[in-house]
């Protein structure tokens, strides 16, 4: 310690800066689990929907929405949503089901940006499920694991109140699957977790959606 407060002396007096330990000791935010961690918390269903889901229009209802500790979750596919504010790649022309505007909006009152923000879709209401009767609502967190990899995105709209298993362009460029609205997507698996009574602040916001995200996470993992 005594050869430590010399060198700094020495140090200051030359006009170099020395880091205190206050700083050098400051806390790195913890990170989310692994996708391997959130898929073990995700093995066996207690099923909250009333029947199940279809995951593309001709396709029977094979998918239940299930609960778990803090958290709603569902095994599906990942189909393309591109709704939202028109782009290059989010348009008419690019989608054939394109509509102009999402459930959810922006902190600026705008539609979300399909190929910008990580946001998932969650089916509308109906007798099969509400997901606002399990605890969810517009710009919760949700993590979508796919391929051993983990993504954090928020609820950013709505779809058929029969189907389930789609999120945003964005989304899925991130995880490494073909985001194309007309021809991409993935049969799956892909698992939707999605912490009740969350907040993504502003919804249009990736960071924030890792932020909230991995907190929610981590709770999820550690209690469930």
């Amino acid at each position: 310690m005594r050869k430590f407060l010399l060198l700094a002396a020495t140090l200051l007096a030359a006009g170099t800066v020395v880091p205190t330990a206050t700083a050098s000791a400051s806390a790195t935010p913890m990170a989310g689990p692994s996708a391997s961690q959130l898929l073990a918390k995700t093995q066996s269903c207690r099923q909250i929907s009333n029947g199940k889901y279809k995951t593309d229009s001709e396709l029977g209802r094979t998918i239940s929405v299930c609960d778990a500790n803090g958290a709603v979750w569902w095994r599906a596919d990942m189909d393309i949503d591109c709704d939202g504010q028109r782009t290059a790649r989010c348009n008419e022309q690019t989608d054939p089901w394109f509509q102009p505007d999402t459930a959810f909006h922006r902190s600026d009152g705008k539609p979300l940006i399909a190929d910008q923000t990580h946001f998932i879709v969650v089916p509308s209401p109906s007798s099969t499920w509400r997901y606002t009767s399990s605890g969810l609502a517009g710009a919760g967190a949700c993590a979508v694991v796919y391929n051993n990899k983990v993504l954090y995105a928020s609820i950013g709209d709505t779809g058929p109140a029969d189907i389930i298993g789609e999120a945003s362009y964005a989304t899925a460029k991130s995880l490494g699957i073909n985001p194309d609205p007309a021809v991409g997507g993935t049969d799956g698996p892909v698992t939707y977790i999605c912490f009740k009574n969350s907040k993504v602040r502003p919804i249009e916001s990736n960071s924030a959606a890792t932020s909230a995200g991995e907190s929610r996470a981590n709770q999820f993992v550690a209690n469930n």
